[in-house]
């Protein structure tokens, strides 16, 4: 009786493991070819039952070990995707870290690393939530080159969390085509993104069923609008697999690198069913992920690591026409290693009205989180959001305008070296504020802005900048803003710290005699240089870099040299102002020892 081919491979697979012991019962040999062909046909049936029974119980443990990967932990599979020496020489790496030694025997958790983006000077690595994050000289950022089991390692630059997003570890840059992971973690390596062609943060705004996209890449021009139609939202899980289901839906807005468009109603549902009344995803789904796309002939979707996050939901107006918000002031800023004047600038402001504070920390590795710490939280409501990306001030000043639209009746766009003042001390921010917050078509007060020079300093003051530095230039540089977030264009195009409004608001010129800014921008060398080596609205790597150089925010006058004049102590003293100084040693200062709080 013949054998098929199918039979014959599963009586080889079902002989793996019992082979030696059926053949040691008869002494190897098996008797004469036709007792041989006897017994091979009468055991086909037993056979092919064995076969069976294997192949059940392989397909089990595929299985069981899918739902261990979809469950806990994704150790077994990820495993496999190092190359062999990478793979052992981060295991042995992982086995000594969770080992410890004498002196430190802590376990420490594994990260999951969700994306990775190649910066100008760093690659970024965001990480899926999970457990707090180590401190950063327990990582070390590896490097995997394309077919290559070659391993690199660099100590990172920088690890940062945050309550209110994931947490980031920056590592320095690398060649392209190089893979990155974590010593910490067994996710696969990741190959970065890069920065300038990427769709990078999106918000879900109830109020008209919108999503607002923020992304690299379209090169609109500043402070003006796009042609929305041109473009396309895009929402899915996989946006670049082929054959893959994706939603679409049109652009309303476009304007510089923020995209307002329709959000399906199908995403809207599943917003809601994967977050919790806390706004916390359950996390058990590939998350969604929305992106722009270019319509017409070249047509093109640009990579996305954003995922639509909920803006806090609409208060109920219905029965209260007017409702108060619950701060009527709140101050918006984007900061980079701004540790030491953080202090000052915020105990300052509380003492003048301001009650909310929302800081964009634009990688500062100056312990910023420290500072924060030391500030009595039932005094000063400051939330710290991580926000990495280069050259996007006006894109993070969108993004705090909506997420502090629900809370705050007015928010000031500024730095924290600027500093709100009343000369005179005649009005306070209170009054000014109520006498616009009855006339609902007033949607910005603008101030003007008296930039503050050296005043013969080289070193920088102990007691603060306000009292520090008391000459200026005469005439104001710019003016600043405090807007209505509710009064602001749904576009949210804004330059220089000023919005366009929506139609039918307005805005209104502030008296210097009643408010104005005091901006402490050109201090000691020493802080200027850091100041401008490495600005978010002119972002260079490296000073000699001939990029925008005539840009006044850059380093004025000084193109690309960082070297300090001869005369710079002297430099921008036009007009002697000690008005702030004044005030706050008269209003802040302990009589007693004249120290102040900072």
């Amino acid at each position: 009786m013949a054998i098929s081919a199918k039979e014959r491979k599963l009586s080889r697979l079902g002989s793996c493991k019992g082979g030696a012991a059926a053949g040691s019962g008869s002494g190897g040999g098996g008797g004469s070819p036709a007792a041989r062909a006897h017994r091979s046909v009468a055991a086909a049936p037993q056979r092919r039952v064995f076969a069976a029974l294997f192949a059940f119980l392989c397909a089990g443990v595929v299985v069981l070990g899918g739902v261990h990967v979809i469950g806990a932990t994704f150790r077994p599979v990820l495993r496999t995707a190092w190359p062999a020496a990478t793979l052992n020489a981060i295991s042995s790496d992982a086995r000594a870290r969770r080992g410890g030694s004498s002196a430190d025997t802590t376990v420490l958790p594994s990260v999951q690393i969700r994306h990775a983006v190649a910066m100008p000077d760093r690659v970024l690595l965001i990480l899926k939530d999970g457990p707090l994050l180590p401190s950063p000289e327990r990582f070390q950022c590896l490097y995997s080159p394309a077919n290559s089991s070659e391993l690199r390692r660099h100590r990172p630059l920088l690890a940062a969390s945050s309550p209110d997003g994931p947490s980031l570890v920056h590592c320095p840059a690398e060649p392209s085509c190089v893979d990155v992971s974590l010593s910490l973690s067994l996710s696969p390596p990741v190959a970065p993104l890069q920065w300038d062609r990427l769709v990078y943060a999106a918000l879900v705004d109830s109020r008209d069923n919108s999503t607002v996209v923020f992304a690299k890449g379209m090169n609109l021009r500043p402070g003006r609008l796009g042609v929305a139609s041109r473009y396309q939202c895009v929402f899915g899980r996989d946006l670049w697999k082929p054959k893959q289901r994706v939603l679409t839906s049109p652009v309303i807005s476009a304007a510089q690198e923020v995209f307002r468009c329709v959000t399906p109603a199908r995403v809207r549902r599943h917003l809601r069913m994967t977050t919790d009344p806390n706004g916390n995803g359950n996390g058990n789904d590939k998350p969604m992920l929305v992106s722009i796309r270019t319509k017409g002939q070249r047509d093109s979707t640009l990579p996305s690591i954003a995922e639509p996050e909920p803006l806090p939901p609409r208060h109920n107006y219905r029965h209260h026409r007017r409702r108060p918000k619950a701060h009527s002031m709140c101050v918006c800023t984007m900061l980079r290693n701004q540790a030491r004047f953080l202090r000052e600038w915020i105990i300052y402001h509380s003492r003048i009205g301001v009650e909310r504070w929302f800081i964009y920390d634009n990688n500062s590795d100056d312990g910023i989180e420290q500072v924060l710490g030391t500030m009595d939280p039932s005094t000063h409501n400051v939330t710290r959001h991580l926000w990495p990306w280069t050259k996007s001030q006006e894109a993070g000043f969108a993004h705090c305008a909506l997420r502090a639209r629900e809370s705050c009746e007015w928010v000031g766009f500024i730095d924290v070296d600027e500093f709100l003042h009343f000369p005179g001390n005649q009005t306070t921010l209170p009054d000014i504020l109520r006498s616009y917050s009855n006339r609902p078509r007033v949607g910005e007060l603008r101030t003007a802005c008296h930039s503050f020079g050296p005043s013969g300093r080289t070193r920088i003051p102990k007691q603060g900048v306000t009292t520090g530095y008391t000459c200026r230039l005469a005439a104001p540089e710019r003016h600043k803003s405090i807007v209505r977030p509710d009064a602001l264009n749904p576009s949210l195009v804004n330059v220089v710290h000023h919005f366009h409004l929506r139609e039918g608001a307005r805005y209104v010129n502030v008296g210097q005699g009643a408010m104005l800014v005091n901006h402490y921008k050109y201090q000691v060398w020493e802080v200027f240089k850091d100041k401008f080596s490495g600005r978010v609205a002119t972002y260079v790597a490296d000073w000699r870099d001939e990029e925008n150089v005539g840009s006044r925010d850059r380093a004025p006058g000084l193109g690309t040299r960082p070297v300090e004049p001869e005369d710079w102590p002297r430099r921008f003293c036009e007009v002697y102002d000690t008005g702030l100084k004044d005030f706050v040693q008269k209003a802040f200062a302990d009589p007693a020892t004249g120290s102040l709080p900072w």
